[in-house]
Parts: C-alpha cells; sequence; structure tokens
C-alpha cells in the first residue's frame, strides 16, 4: 500500500511538471505573438521577453506547486537559473554534435534535446533545486 501511495503521489508530481511546463511554453509563446504582432516587436526581441518570463513563470509554478517546496527563494532561484543554464547548455551541446558534427536534419536532433532536458532537469530540481 505504502509503495502505491509513493508512486501515485509522484505521478501526480509528474503530471503537475508536465502542465507547468506546458504552461511555461504557452507564456513564451503567447509573449512572443504578443510582441510581433500587437506591439511590433522584433521576433528575437519578442521571444527573449517571453524566453524571460516563462522562467518566471516555471520557477513560481515548479517552487510553489510541483515540488511544494519550502526553500528559500534566493538559494531556489539561484539554483533553479543554474539548472536552466546548464539545459540551455544541453542543447546547444546536442543541436551541435546532432547537426554540425554528425550532420542530421535539425527536425529529427531538436526533438532529442527536447526529450532529454525536461528528464534532466525533473531530476536536478526535484533533487537539488527545491529540497529541503
Amino acid at each position: 500500500m505504502k509503495g502505491s501511495l509513493l508512486r501515485s503521489a509522484e505521478l501526480a508530481r509528474l503530471v503537475r511538471y508536465g502542465l507547468s511546463g506546458g504552461a511555461s511554453a504557452f507564456t513564451h509563446f503567447g509573449i512572443g505573438l504578443v510582441g510581433v504582432h500587437l506591439l511590433h516587436l522584433r521576433p528575437v526581441i519578442a521571444s527573449t521577453t517571453g524566453f524571460v518570463a516563462s522562467i518566471a513563470v516555471s520557477y513560481l509554478l515548479q517552487r510553489a506547486w510541483v515540488f511544494r517546496s519550502a526553500a528559500g527563494h534566493a538559494l531556489a532561484g539561484s539554483k533553479f537559473l543554474v539548472v536552466t543554464a546548464v539545459a540551455f547548455a544541453i542543447n546547444t551541446g546536442v543541436l551541435w554534435l546532432g547537426t554540425e558534427l554528425l550532420s542530421a536534419p535539425y527536425p529529427v536532433v531538436q526533438p532529442v534535446a527536447l526529450t532529454l532536458i525536461p528528464m534532466i532537469n525533473y531530476f536536478l530540481n526535484s533533487r537539488w533545486t527545491f529540497s529541503t
């Protein structure tokens, strides 16, 4: 019984993690669209603004809802930014390795990174960033 409760709690947390990722992606894309089409910003500026906002949304949702952490914002926020930088480096490395070194097409390589990064982020955030 205890094992099934733990699995159930972990599954619920994984679902919350996925939903928070969707909210983060929606924030990134939505702000980008508003920036480009309503505010007439250049796409890179609009997307960058959306990306920064998505980091904030992701952090707040993961700290409060996904991992329900009591870790202080200064420490947890700093760790979250480190994990975000690691994710960026992994994405860059996978893309470089796949497209430049192995000459694989981008549509084949990017999904590899998009699969690896959430798994690594979940592991690091659950065991390091938001642990208390």
